[in-house]
């Protein structure tokens, strides 16, 4: 949202700090009768010879002026852009701060205080609140859809009463976090779910605050828990205002609401009762809420209530979390800059030079020197590859700091040696990446596996947008990489984790009978790993589909906190439910050792 209020929407305030003309004074008697003031000087006799007209006027006549009425006195010019910030800065939000008070840390960062809260914003929190209340009791899946969106419309009522609007940016910090909020409702599993549902808290503070510095997407990605406080005693007084003068219209609409809520249960009762199919639907349809909840049901209702405020209050008064700024490093010679990271690219080169000898054959000479299998080989460099991507991360981002920047030959300099160590970066990503596979294809996939090679992936990811950077500008770049993350997020989360784990497992286990499945480790997925687990042969499928069974036919959870994944599990376990006894389950998938390998002293590696 564009960070310029309207002319109409700026707060009322003391018009100097507003940065708006200041309305004429009365005139005195004197003045009226063409005679100055007691103790007021003579504009035309202060007025130095050659002096333009414009500058005779004294501070109590005249009051700044707005910045689009600035004259060209460069004087004029300087202190306007004390009070409004800099050209083209992203946080001029119409109304500036004295230039007396800019040298503060607070003054910088908060912004003024937002219009009073109008009644769009209160019935959309009160909305939040309500739902809240009824849906996020029984679980998470669509209801958080449900309560996002009154939630979002707050914010969006309140940004427009402040003057702000809509940018591309925003919109898509917005959607992003919606999009988020469909994980839970498609998928069971729940740690993709945790990880979806804080990454769409981040990307909608992040559409609150609009930051773009690398402090600023940090810190505004959480920077809605510093509104929470401001937002409800913004609403409280918004709410006595807006009561003071409205008590009549107050009282009907309690009324109103009195009796709509009593004709709704006396004829729901009379139609649930008259028929058992509308009482079946309105049940299905009906939060249950029993008394024993009531306490529960009062904290989702404050927290919905206490989250909508503050999101509408960041909305309409969002912190200029940019306005923290780091100092650069000093800068190094070229010398003393460049020379480390040229050995740090020779020593990558001569690695990856290895990898590509035992990727084109060189294998068995390697096996000979180290006697690693193929798996062994794999698992072994594996995290300490990721490290290595890490690490070399860190390096660039000192490296940026502590860099040269003497003209257009250090940054030649700069690229020159920068953009080839992401590029073998690049390389020892895919041999991370490739070594993953090899240990996979050997002894299966775990939770654990699928979300280090996610995560490796996704540093490749930040790697190109690095270079990408080098080429056109960093400009987006902090932005780019926050957009990154909540994208690896959602297709991590889309991708449904326990059903690749399970179909992975299962498939091996197709291709070849001798490999036992750990039912041990896959009876333990969600519902998401039913359909890949229904493909088993008795009696494995029944042991792993015994204890997810259980669970998925004996939760009674309502239709809003139920995923698509869970629904289709139920479907299919209704159809064919497991066979046997769990004793029959005691020597099944134990023929070998768990993930393959023989445990050490101390027991098996979780990897």
């Amino acid at each position: 949202m564009s960070d310029q209020p309207s002319e109409a929407s700026r707060p009322p305030g003391n018009p100097k700090e507003a940065g708006a003309p200041r309305p004429p004074e009365p005139p005195t008697a004197s003045e009226a009768a063409g005679t100055p003031a007691a103790n007021q000087p003579d504009p035309a006799a202060a007025r130095p010879a050659g002096a333009p007209a414009t500058d005779a006027a004294p501070p109590s006549a005249v009051w700044d002026p707005a910045p689009a009425q600035v004259s060209g006195d460069p004087r004029q010019r300087a202190q306007a852009a004390r009070r409004t910030g800099p050209a083209g800065s992203p946080w001029q939000y119409g109304t500036g701060t004295p230039a007396a008070k800019d040298d503060g840390v607070t003054a910088r960062l908060r912004p003024p205080a937002p219009p009073l809260i109008r009644p769009a914003v209160l019935g959309s929190v009160l909305a939040t609140a309500l739902l809240s209340a009824l849906f996020l009791g029984d679980g998470l899946g669509v209801n958080l859809l449900i309560v996002a969106v009154p939630a979002a419309l707050a914010a969006f009522f309140a940004a427009r009463a402040a003057g702000r609007r809509l940018r591309p940016w925003t919109a898509t910090w917005a959607v992003g976090g919606l999009a988020l909020l469909a994980v839970p409702a498609l998928r069971d599993a729940g740690w993709p779910t945790f990880l979806a549902v804080v990454s769409a808290c981040a990307l909608g503070s992040l559409a609150l605050h609009g930051s773009r510095s690398w402090l600023g997407v940090l810190i505004g990605s959480l920077g809605l828990f510093d509104s929470v406080v401001p937002g409800i005693i913004w609403g409280v007084r918004g709410v006595r205002a807006r009561a003071d003068g409205s008590r009549a219209r107050w009282g009907a609409a309690l009324r109103t609401t009195v009796v709509a809520l009593v004709l709704l249960v006396v004829f729901g009762t009379l139609f649930a009762s008259a028929d058992a199919a509308f009482a079946e639907l309105l049940g299905s349809l009906m939060p249950d809420a029993s008394v024993g909840e009531g306490p529960w049901r009062i904290f989702l209702f404050a927290l919905g209530l206490a989250g909508a405020l503050a999101a509408a209050h960041a909305a309409a008064a969002p912190v200029r979390w940019d306005g923290i700024t780091v100092r650069p490093g000093k800068p190094r010679g070229r010398a003393e800059w460049a020379l480390p990271l040229i050995v740090l690219n020779l020593l990558f080169a001569a690695f990856i030079a290895l990898q590509l000898v035992v990727l084109l054959g060189g294998y068995d000479k390697v096996k000979t020197e180290t006697g690693l299998d193929h798996a062994e080989y794999a698992r072994q460099g594996f995290w300490q590859l990721l490290w290595a991507t890490l690490l070399t991360l860190l390096v660039i981002a000192l490296a940026l700091r502590w860099a040269p920047r003497g003209g257009t030959g250090d940054r030649t300099l700069v690229r020159a040696v920068l953009g080839p160590l992401c590029v073998l970066t690049l390389v020892v990503v895919g041999s991370a990446l490739r070594r993953m596979d090899l240990y996979v294809d050997e002894y299966g996939l775990t939770r654990l596996r699928i979300s280090v090679a996610a995560m490796e992936l996704w540093l490749g990811v930040v790697l190109v947008l690095i270079l990408a950077a080098g080429v056109f500008g960093a400009r987006f770049l902090p932005r780019a990489i926050a957009v990154s993350a909540a994208a690896g997020v959602l297709a991590f989360g889309l991708l449904s984790p326990d059903g690749l784990i399970a179909e992975q497992n299962v498939q091996r286990f197709e291709d070849s009978r001798s490999t036992a499945i750990d039912i041990d480790y896959v009876k333990d997925l969600s519902a998401d790993a039913v359909p890949a687990l229904d493909r088993l042969p008795e009696p494995e499928r029944s042991c792993a589909l015994r204890i997810i069974q259980n669970d998925v036919l004996g939760a009674d959870t309502p239709w809003y906190a139920t995923s698509w994944g869970e629904a289709r599990a139920k479907e299919i376990l209704e159809k064919r439910p497991v066979k046997g006894d769990a004793r029959d389950c005691y020597s099944v998938g134990r023929e070998g050792t768990r993930d393959g390998y023989e445990p050490d002293d101390d027991g098996y590696d979780p990897y």
